[in-house]
């Protein structure tokens, strides 16, 4: 099955790259993200080829929905995660690919198709980013640590203020990098990342990703993320201690 991810990613990248860094017709869908063409055609070609290698696997689409969603095996597919970034030239998104068992993803994959660079993470495998294992960094002081968030204005009123008293106490913060922070997590350059209202979509690929470098994924209570669609909080942060410290600065007064 890594080998059907691998070729899948290596599929997409040729057809989301034709269409970067060119004026698309942009729609809105309901929840008000962008898509474009290059979302949908990635997707369907994945789908594709998912239904010719496994035609009793299960697939979650962010394009194109469920199909049989109770499968013991279900692919979820974000064909491309930063489509804003993708719309207007910047190089921060990627194609994301999950594989779950049983509701847990056992493998995850991130590959940013213009660049080249991938990651790769397996249940009880250490992640790769290429061929080369990596690891999360060691920083465990907030004073010290690079904290990432896809877009601030994510953040209800109950969470802005949180986020902020976590990213005044790192040494800064940057946002809109999608995916490509939890690969730049992965590799031991950012420390943290602290999310709201995101998709399965979103965060199921990067979760065996950041396990396999040594990370630390909950929500903003420290508690595992729950079954479901769409999560309220995520962190993700480079190693448990760092991991207490962000907890700390979000608690709830």
């Amino acid at each position: 099955m890594t080998e059907l991810a691998l070729s899948m990613a290596d599929a997409v990248r040729p057809l989301i790259a034709q269409h970067f860094r060119k004026r698309l017709t942009i729609e809105t869908k309901d929840d008000a993200s962008p898509v474009t063409i290059a979302d949908r055609e990635a997707e369907a070609l994945m789908r594709a080829m998912i239904a010719d290698a496994f035609p009793d696997h299960g697939i979650r689409g962010e394009e194109f929905g469920l199909h049989q969603a109770d499968a013991e095996w279900v692919w979820v597919l974000d064909p491309i995660d930063g489509t804003k970034s993708f719309i207007s030239g910047s190089l921060a998104f990627g194609t994301q690919i999950a594989l779950l068992y049983r509701g847990r993803p056992v493998l995850g994959l991130i590959d940013q198709p213009i660049t080249g660079e991938r990651w790769l993470g397996r249940t009880g495998l250490p992640t790769l980013f290429g061929t080369q294992p990596i690891r999360c960094s060691s920083v465990e002081n907030l004073a010290d640590a690079v904290l990432y968030t896809s877009a601030r204005d994510h953040f209800d009123g109950t969470q802005a203020p949180r986020y902020d008293r976590l990213a005044c106490s790192t040494r800064f913060n940057r946002s809109s990098h999608d995916c490509y922070a939890a690969g730049l997590l992965a590799l031991g350059l950012v420390d943290i990342l602290a999310e709201a209202n995101v998709y399965d979509y979103d965060i199921l690929p990067q979760a065996p990703i950041i396990l396999g470098a040594g990370g630390i994924i909950t929500d903003w209570a420290g508690l595992p993320l729950p079954d479901g669609r769409v999560f309220d909080t995520v962190l993700i942060s480079a190693n448990a201690v760092l991991h207490r410290a962000a907890l700390a600065a979000l608690k709830i007064d």
